[in-house]
């Protein structure tokens, strides 16, 4: 680490959300380009920055600023640049010349201590003066909070986030209970509060300490999938994350119920946000559950219909059995509504029924999805415009965080969707906060058909809403089980079915869209994987290198998504002098590669462009799973454009590329919801929690024409065989139970 001395001469470019900056500082006379995250510098201060320099390949030397500090200019032509750089609003280069000739070295002393003293200067009223003093106040307490939170090791952009939060009052949040930070402010969590909380001095047993690791450990199992934590479970995380005596954290625990904060029912242990995310779900969906028929509606009206609907069955030659009949009758007749069903068993057949039918009635129909390719894999199914359910209920945009429960949607309880008929696709994908969102935005008398197939994975976020609506037995629902004739040509969709009952499958390779290839050594793994993409299946599947995806159980190891990204983007997107790169961390953007948002962001604006660069439509929101290509690497603004599916274009500063890793290779969970031309599956060994059933049936059904699966036929064996699937603690079920007990009584 080196460290330079010198003043902000000019600011080429600064990224107003995360402070990354370019600048020119003189340093001894000479300038030299800094780069960093600098947020709140001005041009004309001077700094003490430490880092070191580094080689760019465009823009030769640079300074790569680790950590910087503002100083005090110590002599009056400083003062004079500082002043003059436009730092201070109102003050310009021939007023700062003369305030600075009246008040020499002690300039910076009288505009904080005396700033009434700058009105003895001609054009500078008393008002202007006190201005003048009020900015030099701010910025000095800024730089001082600076200062005084480095010695904790706080970053300037973590540092400028909390003096935003608390201003003046974040010495006492520090000294007291710095814990406060997790709560308060977005990027902190529970171990940054707590290796202040040591630096500061806070003992290991402070009931904020236990509080706030009783709160994160439940955060912490929301990131699984998790609505609650059995009292026993959470006390022995929290033991393990704290150190501390599980006798010392169950009070903790209890208080936290009686702040309400945590909602404790029986055992179990729920934040009050995921508590009442899932109670205020259960009641909502027994408000849409009412009968759909006609005041006065003879039985004689039931025959009509299917009347009709063998009207459009002729007319449009679609043919449907007696329980896709019998689910189109059932959505006809109730409010709410579930279709569930593997691949091939007619879920979209039954669906263009439906729409055909609600059409023919003249009502007014909305279709969405979880993510853009499911949207616009049911557009295409069936004709009708499908969006997400994000962009079906008006996202804003207003804040960036994990859990729907803290964004607004412009569509709710006061201004709810305006459709007769709402069906929503992928449903196992949605978790309870998303659901509670889209249910809050549907009103009593509105029909809502839910479509998934509850064997795929459950969604990422917490809940498994589509299986516990459909256990609590609660609705009316259909799973169609029979494959039909079109699907039983395809072995994807047999050997699906095959797998999800617990059979084994053929690996003989007789098929032409399901292939087996043993291999048991990493390295010819990876070798014939390379030649599966860029040489065999594009033409066989009529489909570029870029559409056909890798899919893996696991992100570590030889064969996890981490290792084979940075194999796949060594043979698929090499460097060739042209293309632009980045690095940040262990990982290399380069312009072409194929690329991931890995959580959601609600704050991310996208647009659609024309072939002449006019935008032609803008939005909000980019999304955990959502997958593009980097068109373009700026290195002088520190940032990159990704281009997503619809031709939406997002432009990432270089401080949100933690958001985004290549997709060359990705996890079979975040694959849910797409659909592949081909898939390419390394199966070896791995760890027999992953290793299962459910993962292996979700991956084979994310393929449309083919499948090829590389590793051992033990490990495929193995996985069709183990049912163990990781529990995932929610509530859904007993509340919705709960609430049909009191429509009882």
């Amino acid at each position: 680490m080196e460290t330079v001395n010198g003043y902000v001469e000019h600011i080429i470019f600064q990224n107003s959300e995360n402070g990354y900056t370019v600048m020119n500082l003189i340093v001894d006379g000479e300038e030299i380009t800094c780069v960093g995250f600098c947020k709140g510098l001005s041009q004309g201060e001077n700094i003490e920055a430490r880092g070191e320099y580094v080689e760019h390949p465009v823009y030769g030397q640079q300074f790569k600023i680790s950590t910087y500090q503002t100083v005090l200019p110590k002599d009056s032509a400083s003062m004079e640049r500082y002043l003059a750089s436009g730092a201070v609003k109102g003050v310009g280069a021939s007023l700062a010349a003369r305030i600075v000739k009246k008040f020499g070295d002690d300039t910076f002393r009288i505009i904080e201590e005396e700033p009434e003293r700058l009105a003895e200067i001609k054009g500078i009223s008393l008002r202007k003066a006190q201005e003048i003093g009020l900015q030099m106040e701010e910025k000095k307490d800024l730089r001082e909070a600076l200062i005084y939170l480095q010695q904790y090791g706080i970053s300037n952009s973590l540092a400028v986030k909390i003096y935003n939060t608390y201003g003046m009052e974040l010495y006492g949040v520090m000294r007291e209970n710095p814990y406060r930070l997790a709560e308060d402010i977005s990027g902190v969590g529970f171990r940054i509060a707590d290796d202040i909380a040591a630096k500061v001095g806070i003992h290991t047993d402070s009931d904020y300490r236990i509080r706030s690791g009783v709160f994160y450990t439940l955060l912490q199992s929301a990131g699984e999938g998790h609505c609650y934590l059995p009292m026993n479970v959470l006390l022995e995380r929290a033991h393990i994350l704290l150190g501390v005596e599980e006798e010392q954290i169950l009070p903790q625990a209890e208080n936290l119920a009686m702040d309400r904060k945590l909602v404790i029912k029986g055992d179990k242990v729920f934040s009050s946000v995921s508590y009442y995310a899932e109670l205020n779900c259960a009641a909502m969906l027994h408000r849409l559950n009412i009968p759909m028929s006609e005041a006065g509606q003879l039985p004689s009206q039931e025959n009509a219909r299917r009347r009709a609907l063998e009207n459009i069955m002729k007319e449009l030659r679609m043919e449907l059995d007696e329980l896709q009949l019998e689910a189109v009758m059932s959505c006809l007749q109730n409010g709410l509504f579930i279709l569930s069903g593997g691949p091939g068993t007619g879920k979209t057949t039954t669906i263009n029924m439906m729409l055909r039918y609600f059409e023919s009635e003249g009502m007014d129909i909305l279709l969405a999805a979880p993510t853009g390719r499911a949207a616009k894999r049911m557009t295409e199914a069936t004709g009708f415009e499908a969006r997400t359910i994000h962009r079906l209920l008006e996202l804003n945009g207003a804040l960036s965080d994990e859990n729907d429960k803290r964004v607004r949607f412009e569509r709710n309880e006061q201004t709810p969707l305006e459709a007769d008929v709402i069906i929503i696709d992928e449903m196992s994908m949605v978790d309870i906060y998303l659901f509670q969102s889209l249910l809050k935005a549907v009103i009593p008398g509105t029909r809502l058909i839910l479509v998934g197939d509850v064997n795929q994975l459950p969604s990422v976020g917490p809940g498994q809403v589509l299986r516990d609506i459909m256990e609590s037995g609660s609705f009316p629902c259909v799973v169609l089980e029979k494959i039909f004739r079109q699907a039983e040509e395809s072995d994807i969709v047999v050997n699906a079915h095959r797998i999800n009952r617990g059979e084994q499958i053929s690996l003989d390779n007789r098929s032409r869209d399901f292939f087996f290839l043993e291999r048991n050594d990493v390295n010819v793994i990876y070798k014939h994987m390379i030649q599966l993409i860029q040489d065999k299946l594009p033409a066989y599947v009529k489909a570029s290198p870029m559409d056909i995806q890798v899919l893996t159980p696991m992100r570590k190891g030889n064969l996890g998504c981490e290792a084979l990204n940075k194999i796949l983007q060594r043979y698929l997107n090499p460097p060739d002098g042209i293309k632009k790169e980045h690095m940040a961390g262990d990982i290399i953007y380069r312009e072409g590669d194929k690329v991931m948002q890995i959580k959601n962001n609600y704050q991310l604006e996208w647009e659609i462009v024309s072939r002449y660069g006019i935008p032609v439509d803008r939005g909000m929101g980019i999304f955990n799973g959502d997958t593009g290509r980097i068109l373009e690497i700026n290195e002088q603004a520190g940032e990159l454009v990704v281009e997503y599916d619809e031709q939406r274009r997002v432009t990432y500063p270089f401080g949100l590329l933690e958001e985004l890793e290549p997709a060359y290779a990705v996890t079979i969970h975040k694959s849910q919801g797409s659909e592949y031309p081909a898939v390419i599956l390394p199966l070896l060994t791995g760890s027999r929690m992953l290793f299962n059933r459910n993962l292996l049936y979700t991956a084979i059904t994310r393929a449309k024409n083919c499948v090829t699966i590389l590793g051992s036929r033990n490990t495929v064996k193995g996985m069709i065989d183990n049912v163990s699937e990781n529990k995932r603690y929610t509530g859904l079920k007993e509340r919705i139970r709960e609430m049909g007990m009191q429509e009882e009584f």
